[in-house]
């Protein structure tokens, strides 16, 4: 038998942050096995970890052991170190979560708490003084210091993963550009539109079409994944002197995400936002990005009007600020007053998936689960770029005790 002919030890679906940390995280406990890694987008990380705010998650705002709580954490302090070892453009340089009025103590002080029941470091409360010394521009009646936070190249770490895992075995490979057709547990065949593999076990890590393939797969999955495009604004020249790291607003529980922030980027830049609003198009990063099929099956299922409907007045507002400048402006200037529109200018845009229940809540917690010699990460969404090391290490030991990985 010649290489090609030969079963893959594993064969990863998805090039994204989380399965690239996984092949890293496979290659280096298990050196001798050929590992292939399919990407169908001509680069590595080109949808959400290309895409997201680049900032390195403490881990506070998650319910204290939960799976998010837990590999947050984990995999901050492996993130970090992982920087430092390889020169990846990083900074802990902490944020600020700020509280606007009287009104949004209570929920501050909530976090607060829950920081301290995650263990999260160098975390305090500041007051109304200490908001100015740390962020000048910046006006609330009280804050949190969170001084692990951090901000990361989060495409330059998944380059550096692959490459570092290549180097362990050159036998293993990543193919770009070579989108997964179809699989089958029953034969151990991944089927692209280049060519079909056999392999031994097939980690699925696809993000934004994870529902699609594990249902192809035959996995039995109840929700589905529904897209959040987040529009962003970064600050002008003039304006860039007014934010000097992460400047966070206190988030409403009622609304399932953080709220417009300023996050500071690793080439200098900072960017504002970003909102949230229901995608046409899972993998469209325009305002008027359409797609027919991501469209009907989205606006066909339950859960996603019972979203809409839970959350309307929110929805409506996103949707409002999404094309107009000056509403956004408006939501900025609660944190930062002296911003002006010539301090904003219209940036990038990311899209969240979100795994969606029936009833029209969203999956909180990160989901992974096995199918045969199959492990399909389910649901994956923020902080899964933070964590990306220490779910890819879960991944590794679920396989392993699964007994998934095959011989060899």
């Amino acid at each position: 038998m010649d290489k090609e002919e030969q079963p893959w030890d594993v064969v990863i679906v998805g090039g994204g942050i989380v399965g690239v940390a996984t092949l890293y995280k496979l290659q280096t406990r298990f050196p001798a096995k050929r590992i292939l890694l399919l990407e169908k987008e001509a680069v590595l990380s080109d949808h959400q970890t290309g895409h997201n705010s680049g900032v390195i998650h403490s881990g506070i705002y998650y319910v204290p052991g939960s799976r998010k709580a837990v590999t947050c954490a984990k995999g901050r302090r492996e993130l970090v170190a992982f920087a430092k070892e390889h020169g990846i453009r990083h900074d802990v340089c902490g944020k600020i979560i700020v509280a606007t009025d009287g009104e949004e103590l209570p929920r501050l002080e909530k976090i607060h708490q829950r920081g301290i029941a995650n263990g999260i470091e160098d975390l305090r409360r500041i007051d109304a003084r200490e908001i100015q010394e740390i962020e000048p521009y910046c006006r609330g009646v009280a804050g949190l210091w969170v001084g692990c936070t951090g901000i990361i190249d989060f495409r330059g770490a998944t380059n550096k993963m692959a490459e570092l895992a290549m180097g362990i075995n050159r036998a293993s490979e990543v193919h770009t550009g070579e989108e997964v057709l179809a699989t089958d547990s029953h034969t151990g065949t991944v089927r692209t539109a280049k060519a079909t593999y056999r392999a031994k076990c097939v980690i699925f890590c696809g993000g934004l079409q994870s529902d699609r393939l594990a249902r192809a797969d035959g996995v039995r999955v109840k929700e589905q994944i529904v897209g959040f495009r987040g529009d962003y604004y970064e600050l002008t020249e003039k304006g860039r002197h007014k934010v000097k790291n992460l400047i966070y607003p206190v988030p409403d529980p009622r609304f399932p995400f953080l709220g417009v922030h300023f996050t500071r980027m690793t080439d200098g830049s900072t960017e504002c936002g970003p909102n949230a609003v229901f995608t046409f198009k899972r993998e469209g990063y325009g305002k008027t990005d359409f797609s027919f099929r991501d469209s009907w099956q989205a606006l066909t299922y339950g859960g996603t009007w019972k979203l809409f409907f839970t959350n309307m007045s929110y929805g409506i507002n996103e949707y409002r600020r999404a094309f107009s400048k000056k509403l956004f402006l408006r939501t900025l200037q609660r944190l930062i007053p002296s911003l002006a529109m010539d301090d904003i200018q219209p940036g990038r845009a990311g899209v969240r998936a979100m795994l969606l229940g029936t009833d029209g809540e969203m999956v909180d917690d990160f989901r992974i689960e096995r199918k045969g010699n199959h492990i399909h990460v389910l649901n994956a969404p923020s902080p899964a770029a933070t964590a990306c090391l220490a779910i890819g290490g879960h991944i590794v030991d679920m396989a392993v005790e699964e007994g998934v990985m095959g011989e060899g």
